[in-house]
């Protein structure tokens, strides 16, 4: 089994900083991509940020230049850097990690279960 652990969410005013961070743990071989997404209420799930294991990034059009992904291999670790929130950016955010369990195993999407980043004064 894949587990994956997300932190960081809370309240924060208009204009502040959140750092998320999210491991994953298990049987894991490598880790292609990983990336976090929202989904706010009443609103389909979105992509916010993807990494590629080479370090390669793709951000939505709505965070580029305030988001910033990251990631820690050695300790199959993700983080989302988050400036200048506003609060259309509140939302459940959660981690996605595509894994794979051994050498010739597909890689295989495995999902956190998600924070709470909540944008208001």
């Amino acid at each position: 089994q894949v587990q994956l652990v997300e932190s960081g969410g809370g309240l924060v005013q208009p204009g502040g900083s959140l750092r998320l961070s999210c491991a994953a743990s298990g049987t894991i071989f490598s880790i292609n991509a990983m990336g976090w997404y929202r989904q706010a209420p009443g609103k389909q799930r979105e992509l916010v940020a993807t990494i590629a294991s080479g370090g390669r990034t793709n951000y939505a059009d709505s965070v580029k230049g305030r988001f910033t992904i990251s990631r820690d291999n050695a300790k199959n670790t993700v983080y989302l850097q988050m400036n200048s929130l506003k609060p259309e950016d509140t939302a459940v955010y959660y981690c996605n990690a595509e894994v794979k369990r051994g050498w010739n195993a597909a890689p295989y999407g495995y999902w956190g279960q998600g924070t709470q980043v909540t944008v208001s004064s």
